[in-house]
């Protein structure tokens, strides 16, 4: 199966018959296939996601997804944090754009990083590798990979779990926007707090 074949493949009914073949490992297979999309970015998480929320309810098929996600994103930190003076790693610091969004990163701490994992369709696998070469701090990733894929993975969980809502009733398409709005605005404060601490340690 080459590689257009197995995208073509990836489709909600192919991903829920999977599903249903391993439902003796419970949520084993809802958890992993998010987490493997951190590595191989080709891979559909919305397709995952929206098989998560459809084979084990909104709220568990939302959570198996986030968990899947955010470790995935963590392992994918980790790695590069630690072999990112690599020849391949080296490499992607020298280009122009890569050079620039790691100095907006930098610049910025948590704002960027959370607001390019709320959005679905970010490249994630990107942002990981960007943050893992940068200099910003394990805490700042860790706040915005936890409370940015909560925010991307609930919308799709969202969305998923019951299409017609959406269109029927408006109000909840709001309250996810102001959820939205009020984990960016605790993320900030969060921030600024551990900013704080961080600079009276050091004397500042």
């Amino acid at each position: 199966m080459d590689f257009e074949a197995l995208r073509e493949w990836l489709t909600l009914e192919n991903i829920l018959d999977i599903m249903q073949q391993y439902q003796s490992l419970g949520p084993i297979a809802g958890i992993v296939l998010p987490l493997l999309e951190a590595f191989l970015p080709f891979l559909p998480l919305f397709i995952f996601v929206m098989a998560n929320a459809t084979a084990f309810g909104l709220w568990w098929g939302f959570l198996f997804s986030w968990l899947g996600a955010v470790i995935g994103a963590f392992l994918v930190f980790l790695v590069v944090r630690k072999f990112g003076q690599a020849r391949f790693f080296h490499f992607l610091q020298q280009h122009k754009q890569v050079q620039k969004l790691m100095n907006w990163v930098e610049n910025h701490g948590f704002s960027p990083l959370f607001l390019m994992l709320c959005f679905p369709f970010t490249p994630s696998a990107i942002v990981n590798i960007v943050a893992g070469l940068s200099k910003v701090s394990l805490w700042q990733y860790a706040l915005a990979v936890i409370a940015g894929k909560m925010v991307m993975i609930f919308t799709i969980s969202f969305i998923g779990y019951d299409i017609p809502s959406l269109i029927h009733q408006p109000v909840r398409t709001v309250i996810v926007l102001i959820v939205i709005f009020i984990l960016w605005y605790v993320g900030k404060r969060i921030e600024r707090h551990l900013d704080k601490n961080m600079k009276r340690e050091r004397g500042y």
